[in-house]
């Protein structure tokens, strides 16, 4: 019996298990959200939002320990630049886990890790990118019911 132990272990070593979570978490903040299992995403929530904690601060120190942490520049990066800022006025819980449906070849529950303001981020995202319709292109007309295809000409081989 496991009394007391916090955490999760995965089947894995240590090194595993600190590559496996790494890789969730850069993931989760190049993305913005991802699918995995629960388990995956209740460990991962816990250190992405300690990361996060480290962006909102800002300084020099936070920089450097979030990278000795992810090592993933481009991670690092945006989690400084972009999402930080955006998450300034929050205190904690800049992340959640929606259960999602069960993985078809094991049975395991899955779930979404996302930032809380994902949805109105990518509205504005989309409000900002509508591309507006081509009036060159005329929309297909419609085959009556009596018409049919006409065969296409094989090309001859030489």
């Amino acid at each position: 019996m496991r009394h007391k132990i916090a955490g999760r272990h995965f089947g894995r070593t240590a090194n595993q298990r600190k590559a496996l979570l790494r890789g969730v978490i850069s993931a989760l903040l190049l993305h913005e959200r991802i699918e995995t299992t629960i388990a995956r995403a209740k460990e991962a929530r816990k250190l992405a939002e300690r990361l996060i904690t480290l962006g909102v601060r800002g300084d020099l120190n936070s920089r450097r320990v979030a990278v000795s942490t992810l090592a993933n520049k481009e991670a690092v990066t945006k989690l400084f630049n972009t999402i930080a800022p955006r998450l300034q006025g929050r205190n904690g819980g800049y992340l959640r886990i929606v259960q999602t449906r069960r993985r078809v070849n094991d049975g395991a529950g899955m779930a979404v890790l996302e930032f809380v303001d994902f949805e109105e981020e990518r509205g504005k995202k989309e409000a900002g990118e509508k591309k507006p319709e081509k009036a060159g292109k005329e929309p297909k007309a419609k085959k009556q019911e009596g018409e049919k295809k006409e065969p296409k000409e094989k090309k001859e081989k030489k």
